[in-house]
C-alpha cells in the first residue's frame, strides 16, 4: 500500500504496512492462549499526536513487566506511528495502538520471541457532553494479584465486567475501588474531582495506571496555579465534590454529570483542565 491514502485502518506488522485487520496470531501463540498481550493507545487529531513518544515507550515497558524483551524502542515505534499517520488525510482523528505479545513459551513467554504490531485507525474523539457513572461491585486488583504496572490486555476483562454492570443500569461507566476500599479510578479512565477550588485525585498505589494524560493534566494545572492533591480518596468524598471529571487517552478529558443518584454540573476546574490540555496538545504534539 505504498503511497496510498488510507481511509480505513492500517496495521504495521512483520516489517510492512497492511490495510484492515490482518491475521497475525494463531491459536498456539502465547499471547492468545496464555494472555501475554500488552498495548498502548495514543491519539492524533488537529494535526497533532500529544505525548506520542511516552505512549510508545510505555508499551515497551509494559512488555517488559510481562517478561518480554522487545527488540524495538519507543522512539522507533513513534517514528513508525508518524509514518502511518501520514497515510491518512490530515484532518483525520485517529487511534494509535502499538502492541506486543509473546509468540511462544509455556506459562511464561519466551522473552526474546516477541511479536509486534501497531494499528492506526479512524476514531473520532467522543463529544464532551458528560457521562453517567455508578459505583461498581468489581474492584481493581492489587499489584500482587495482577500485572497492574503494565497496560496489559489481561486486566481488561475485569474492566469489562464493571462497564457491563454500569451499562445494564443505564450508566456509561463505573467507579472502581481498590482492594482497600478507596477509590481507584473510573473503569478505564483516571478520576478527578474539584472541591472548594482544589483538585483531588487518587494517589497511584499500584492498583491502577498512572495515566499519561493524567500526569500531563496534573502538571498543567499545577503550573497554572491550581492546587492538585493526590491522596487516598473515599467514595463519600467523591459524592460530596463540587465537580467530577476524568482523564484518559480515548476521550482525553470528560466531565461526569451523574454518580449514582448525585448529579453534577460541568465545573470550572474541568473547563480549565480541558483548555490547558488542548492548548498544550496543539503546541507540542508535532514530530
Amino acid at each position: 500500500m505504498k503511497g496510498q491514502i488510507a481511509t480505513e485502518g492500517v496495521v504495521y506488522a512483520q516489517g510492512e504496512w497492511h490495510v484492515g485487520n490482518p491475521k497475525l496470531l494463531g491459536p498456539r501463540t502465547h499471547g492468545v492462549w496464555l494472555g501475554s498481550v500488552v498495548f498502548d493507545g495514543a491519539r492524533y487529531f488537529d494535526g497533532v499526536a500529544p505525548d506520542l513518544l511516552p505512549h510508545c515507550e510505555r508499551a515497551v515497558t509494559s512488555a517488559r513487566v510481562l517478561g518480554m524483551q522487545p527488540q524495538i524502542t519507543g522512539a522507533e515505534i513513534a517514528e513508525l506511528a508518524w509514518e502511518g499517520i501520514r497515510r491518512f488525510p490530515r484532518d483525520s482523528q485517529l487511534y494509535i495502538c502499538p502492541m506486543f505479545w509473546g509468540e511462544s513459551g509455556f506459562i511464561v513467554p519466551d522473552s526474546h520471541d516477541v511479536g509486534f504490531g501497531m494499528s492506526i485507525y479512524p476514531s473520532p474523539l467522543p463529544p464532551a457532553d458528560g457521562f453517567k457513572a455508578m459505583l461498581s461491585s468489581f474492584r481493581r486488583p492489587a499489584r500482587d494479584m495482577a500485572p497492574t504496572e503494565a497496560k496489559a490486555s489481561c486486566l481488561y476483562p475485569n474492566t469489562g465486567r464493571a462497564v457491563a454492570e454500569a451499562k445494564a443500569k443505564g450508566c456509561d461507566t463505573a467507579v472502581m475501588l481498590d482492594p482497600s476500599g478507596n477509590v481507584a479510578e473510573f473503569a478505564y479512565t483516571n478520576l478527578f474531582f474539584g472541591k472548594g477550588g482544589v483538585v483531588h485525585t487518587p494517589a497511584p498505589n499500584g492498583t491502577f495506571l498512572n495515566g499519561l494524560t493524567r500526569q500531563r493534566v496534573i502538571k498543567l494545572l499545577r503550573d497554572s496555579g491550581v492546587t492538585v492533591e493526590e491522596h487516598a480518596i473515599t467514595w463519600n468524598e467523591v459524592l460530596g465534590a463540587d465537580e467530577v471529571f476524568a482523564t484518559g487517552n480515548y476521550q482525553k478529558l470528560g466531565w461526569c454529570k451523574q454518580l449514582n443518584d448525585r448529579t453534577f454540573m460541568k465545573g470550572p476546574l474541568y473547563e480549565r483542565a480541558r483548555e490547558l490540555y488542548f492548548a498544550y496538545a496543539r503546541e507540542h504534539g508535532r514530530p
